[in-house]
Formats: structure tokens, sequence, C-alpha cells
């Protein structure tokens, strides 16, 4: 009578663990959850992009529809004559009625014509401003925050108050800026009045980040540096600042995208609803260096207007705002990953990129 061979047991088997099967579970919950998040941006990114680029993109050379992005936005008007339709910016229509000779009847959509040229300028105005006021009180309050400050109960209450600014919503920050500075300073609503209330919504982002930044360089650097004979500050600007500034450029691509995409505060201090013309086009210098004239239109607030404009949507105002979206998208995208990958290839390594001299 023969027995079959029995397996040795092995101590090393994986045990039936029902928190394993939870476990994995979850993670599945939550890969579901990401690419469902992820098909779900790039649907709509999608649908701009495919929206908006007819418009933008011309049969001609230079194949890019020049108009829309150098004219102001103007009442487009959709009318027949002789059979045919036309769809003509007011300023065109004026024209074509002078070259006819005739009173045309017309079918009129406020702000569906023309182009989004005062809109794009307003918006890098807006952020151009912003990022810089925002990137050198980030950086300074960065910079006393890890090298200069001695820890105690005062330091951890500053920065446990800017992580809860972090936090705070948009309209908060825009009825912040509209009563201080367009009211209480009375800049009135301007670049100027747009400026700080964006630099002040993002700079909790840019301290945080700068900070982090700063923190993560060695402390051999600085002992290095203070052994052969570097000041405090010479330390920190020639050694310290430039190991830390991939992170410090990371934080301004998180607030460039942030200040961009703001819609409420910049309808409360910066921007007019309807407005074509350019910051600069004002009657006197003098408006201009009073801070008080710079009233400018943005990108975003400026699709606002135009879906307040009709009571019920049109297919000429539609067109327009998804040429608008389509703008705003690239805007914002292209510059961003650009910046990234600067950060990445060029700020990568600062060992090999900054000369560490003390001279």
């Amino acid at each position: 009578m023969t027995t079959e061979p029995q397996e040795a047991p092995t101590f090393f088997a994986a045990e039936k663990n029902p928190i394993r099967k939870i476990e994995s579970a979850v993670l599945l919950l939550f890969r579901l959850c990401t690419w469902s998040i992820l098909i779900a941006a790039a649907a709509v990114f999608l649908t701009i992009l495919i929206k908006g680029l007819p418009i933008i993109i011309s049969s001609q050379f230079p194949f890019i529809n020049t108009d829309f992005l150098t004219q102001s936005p103007e009442t487009l008007h959709v009318f027949e004559h002789k059979g045919i339709s036309y769809e003509l910016a007011d300023s065109d229509f004026r024209a074509f009625q002078e070259k006819t000779g005739k009173t045309i009847p017309s079918a009129t959509y406020a702000h569906s014509g023309g182009g989004l040229f005062p809109a794009i300028i307003g918006t890098l105005l807006l952020v151009i401003g912003s990022m810089f006021i925002a990137l050198v009180f980030g950086v300074l309050s960065a910079i006393y925050l890890s090298e200069y400050s001695k820890p105690g109960k005062l330091i951890d209450f500053i920065r446990l108050s800017i992580l809860n600014l972090a936090g705070v919503p948009s309209i908060v920050f825009g009825l912040f800026g509209f009563g201080l500075f367009v009211i209480g300073l009375n800049w009135n609503v301007s670049l100027l009045s747009g400026w700080f209330t964006l630099a002040f919504m993002v700079l909790p982002i840019i301290i945080t980040a700068s900070e982090e930044s700063l923190k993560s360089v060695p402390q051999g650097f600085r002992e290095g540096s203070l052994a052969l004979g570097g000041s405090k500050w010479k330390t920190i600007r020639r050694v310290v600042l430039p190991y830390a500034l991939p992170g410090i450029l990371t934080s301004s691509i998180l607030g460039v995208a942030r200040v961009a995409g703001e819609t409420a505060p910049i309808m409360f201090t910066a921007a007019y609803a309807v407005r074509d013309s350019l910051p600069w086009e004002i009657e006197r210098w003098s408006d201009f260096l009073s801070k008080v004239s710079w009233p400018c239109p943005t990108t975003f607030t400026s699709l606002v207007p135009k879906f307040l404009k009709t009571n019920t949507p049109n297919v000429c105002s539609m067109e327009q705002h998804w040429c608008c979206w389509s703008s705003c998208s690239r805007l914002l995208l292209f510059p961003c990953c650009y910046a990234d990958i600067f950060a990445r290839e060029t700020l990568g390594n600062p060992l090999q990129t900054y000369n560490y001299g003390l001279k």
C-alpha cells in the first residue's frame, strides 16, 4: 500500500486575512476614482479644444484667426443680403452698409463678435503684476521664517495662520480686497487693487512652498559658506536660494494657475464686466499715475456678461464662448508646462548650474 507524499509546511505562506481583501478593494476604488477624474478632465479639455479650435484656426496663411486675437469684442450682426447670409462684427457691418448705401436690418448679439485682445492683455497684466508682488513678499517671508526666526509659539502661530489662509475661499479674498483697496484706500476698481488682492490670495502657497524648499537645502552648505568667511545674507543669496529655486518656481507655477483662473476677486477689484478698451487707453496720463483708472477685462470674467446679455443662448455667442475657453486653456497650459520643464531640466541640479563662489 503506497501513501502519497505530504507537502512540507511552509512558514512564509500568505495567511488568509480578510483585511487584505478589504485593502485590495479600497485600492481598486481609489484607482477607479483617479481614472474617472482624469477621464472627465480629458473629456472637458478635448471638448473645449474641438469646439473652439475651428474658430481660431484659419484655412489661409498664417492659419490662425488673427482678427479674433487682435480685435476688441463687438456686437455681432446677423443678416441676409441678396440671398446670402452674413455674420459681421459691428465695425465690419457699418462698413458694409456704407458700401451698399442701404440700411440693412439685422439681428444683433451683444459681445458675440470681434476678438479677445483686451481680455488677453488684461489677464497677462494681472498675472504678471500680482505674481511679482507675491513672489517678492512670499520669498522674503519664507527666508525670514526659515533662516532668521527662532522656534517659538509666535512663529508656530504665524505658520498655522499661513496654512489656514491657504484654505480660504477666493470670494473671501475678493471681498477683502474690495473693502480694503477699492473702498478703504480709494484705489477704485483698478489693476492695482487686483494685483494686491490676487497677490494676497496666492501668498500662503508661495510662502509655504518656498519655506519648505529652503529647509530642504543641506545644513552643510550653510556651514561651509560661513566657515569660508561668507556673511549670513551672502550665504542665503549665493548658496541657499539657488538650490531652493526649483521649489520656488514650482510655487510660482501654482500661483499663476490660480491667479489666471480666478473670477470673484477679479470681478470685485480689477475688471469691468463690459469694457473693450485697454488699460493704458486713458484720457490723461495723470489718471494713469494716480492708480485709479486702470480697469481692465480678463479672459475669464469676459465670459460672464456674454452669457447674461442674451436670455437664450444662440449659436453665435456659443461659438465665441468655446473659442474663449480654448484660448484660456492654452494660455494657462503651455506656459505652465514650459515653466515646469524648465525647472526640471535647467534648475534640477543647482550644484552644476550655479557657481557657489563667495566673491
